[in-house]
């Protein structure tokens, strides 16, 4: 008898686990999250004060034989601080973000680990800056109107949440002064499921 409990114990978790990672799936959810934007310098004499953003936006995941494509589109702010010569630029950038992830997913009962990694397009929407003491226009930071990055991450999927820690190495380079640097980000993002197929 302990033998046939043990065998149908095994069977139904085989069973689960092949069906949550073979079998086509799709979700649809919303998600929301904050970030830390910081720049890559060439230039020595400015320095980059981090700053916390936010994110909110869809999802959509299509999944099958263990792999995941998860196209998202979401609202971002990024801000970022260059500070040289006494004075600083505070710059305010909202974008329309679009990653096009390509990953993996173990897991089972409802509860999976996913690693991911793929392009991101940006589109900027509103580019506001402000200037203090000896910096001026001359040296802010000119945030292009499409941008190009790369993600990579994980995230934790338990029933209908999702949980993403990402890192953003911008592709682009932006000019600020005679120099140039990149945007890069760290996303933490919490993530709700509405459609579960």
């Amino acid at each position: 008898m302990k033998k046939l409990i043990l065998t149908l114990t095994i069977c139904a978790v085989a069973v689960s686990f092949a069906s949550a990672q073979l079998l086509p799936t799709f979700q649809f959810g919303l998600k929301a999250g904050v970030n830390i934007a910081s720049l890559n310098y060439s230039n020595p004499v400015f320095n980059s004060n981090n700053q916390a953003g936010y994110l909110g936006g869809v999802w959509a995941r299509f999944g099958a034989l263990g792999f995941n494509f998860q196209p998202e589109m979401y609202l971002t702010e990024k801000n970022v601080g260059i500070s040289a010569n006494g004075g600083e630029t505070k710059a305010h950038f909202t974008s329309l973000d679009v990653p096009l992830l390509f990953g993996g997913k173990v897991g089972a009962f409802g509860v999976g680990i996913r690693f991911y990694t793929g392009p991101v397009v940006s589109f900027a929407i509103n580019k506001d800056q402000s200037f203090s003491g000896a910096v001026d226009k001359a040296v802010g930071l000119d945030y292009k109107d499409q941008n190009f990055a790369w993600q990579l991450g994980a995230g934790v999927d338990i029933k209908q949440i999702s949980i993403d820690l990402r890192g953003e190495a911008g592709i682009t380079e932006q000019s600020y002064g005679y120099s140039h640097t990149r945007v890069s980000l760290l996303n933490l993002s919490l993530g709700y499921s509405l459609i579960k197929l």
